[in-house]
């Protein structure tokens, strides 16, 4: 089971397993042309790194320090590449939650990964041409972060017709 950071555990005191609203990334690790992906230990799922801001975190900075602690792999963040709102989560022990997600390119800078802490069983680089079967929303945000183009994709919600 994923570790639970202890600023969740003092809200989750609080307000039990209402839903809460939090600042999450994604990270997403290229080398020449792989992507550094884990093997989701809750799931068994490959994904990139994911993982949560901590207070008073920086996105990108929360990035490397996931990459490092799940990986083993020094990265860091070149760019910001999709801001989107992930959809509703229901964790194991009943906790509801929905992520503002950073994904961010980042760029290797050394070391080779493994299943460095219990939030995977597995860290591999894989071709970004053969990649292992995943949900659209992680091959999305992949892509997004693969590819040359310097612009951050938002998603924006078209604001609704007025009625009447």
């Amino acid at each position: 089971m994923t570790p639970v950071p202890d600023f969740i555990v003092e809200l989750r005191r609080a307000i039990g397993h209402a839903p809460l609203w939090l600042p999450g990334i994604t990270a997403v690790t290229i080398r020449d042309r792989n992507v550094l992906l884990v093997k989701r230990s809750d799931n068994g799922a490959w994904t990139a790194v994911t993982g949560i801001v901590e207070p008073g975190e920086n996105p990108a900075d929360c990035a490397a320090r996931e990459v490092r602690e799940e990986t083993g792999v020094c990265a860091r963040a070149l760019r910001l590449a999709w801001v989107h709102v992930t959809r509703p989560a229901v964790h194991a022990n009943g906790d509801h939650a929905q992520y503002l997600d950073h994904v961010f390119r980042m760029d290797w800078l050394s070391g080779e990964p493994y299943a460095a802490d219990d939030e995977s069983t597995a860290a591999a680089w894989f071709d970004l041409a053969d990649l292992p079967p995943m949900t659209a929303d992680m091959r999305r945000r992949i892509t997004l972060s693969a590819n040359d183009d310097d612009r951050t994709v938002f998603d924006i919600t078209p604001p609704a017709e007025p009625s009447g």
